[in-house]
Formats: structure tokens, sequence, C-alpha cells
């Protein structure tokens, strides 16, 4: 029995069912299916994985910025929608990444590094100067 607590998913949705009032028994065949299901999903991991390989930089806080300071640059019309192969201008989307940038300058106060903070504090001047320039445009 102790093999089968440690297993994780089967003991941990019979508790959950049994703490709902029904009875264990009832519940027995669902897990079973759900460990199944599991199982499935695993046998697919590899191709999913050779899709992620794909890109090629890691995720962190630095390249989230970067990320979403590219996409207030896509927003001041700097380069084309790849669908559209057109630029346009959409203030109010750059002023909303500049927003959330904002927001998460207080959130994570204390916790960056000096590299993060300095990008943040970075990103953030250089976004704020030019949705002014473009507002005054």
């Amino acid at each position: 029995a102790m093999d089968e607590e440690k297993k994780g998913f089967v003991v941990k949705d019979k508790r959950i069912f049994g703490e709902g009032g029904q009875t264990r028994s009832e519940d027995a065949p669902a897990p079973e299916k759900k460990e199944e299901a599991v199982k499935d999903s695993h046998r697919h991991e590899p191709e999913e994985k050779s899709d992620e390989q794909q890109y090629s930089f890691e995720v962190n806080f630095s390249n989230f910025l970067i990320s979403l300071s590219t996409s207030a640059l896509f927003h001041f019309g700097d380069f084309p929608d790849p669908a559209t192969q057109k630029a346009e201008k959409n203030l109010p989307a750059a002023q909303q990444i500049i927003d959330t940038l904002s927001m998460l300058k207080n959130k994570t106060q204390g916790n960056l590094d000096e590299n993060e903070k300095n990008l943040l504090d970075g990103v953030l001047y250089e976004l704020r100067m030019r949705y002014i320039k473009e507002k005054t445009a």
C-alpha cells in the first residue's frame, strides 16, 4: 500500500473524492482512467519537446521584458504584422504594455538582480519617451 501512495495521482484523486463524502470504491475506476490518460500523454512528450526546442531563448525575466518591449515596438508600428504585412500603430495597446511593465516594476521591487532592474528601468524609460513622442507627433 505504501508503494501505491508514493505514485501520487491515483491516491490524491481518491482522497479528494473521499472527502466529498463518496465511497472510495465508487471512485476507483475514475483514477485508473486518469492514470491511463496520464500514461498516454507521456507517450506524446518527445514530439512536444522537439517543437519546444525550436524556441532558442531561455524563459527568464529579462527575456520576458524584451518580449513585452518588442510587442510595444510592434504597436508603435516599427515592424509589420506577419499576417497582413502592414505596420500599424496602436497607441492604446502600446500604453497597456507600458502600464504592464510599470506594474511589474512595482510588484517585483526588491526581487530583481541588478541586470533585471536596469533592463526594466531602461525599457520603461525608452518606451515612455517613445509614447510621448508618438502622442505629440
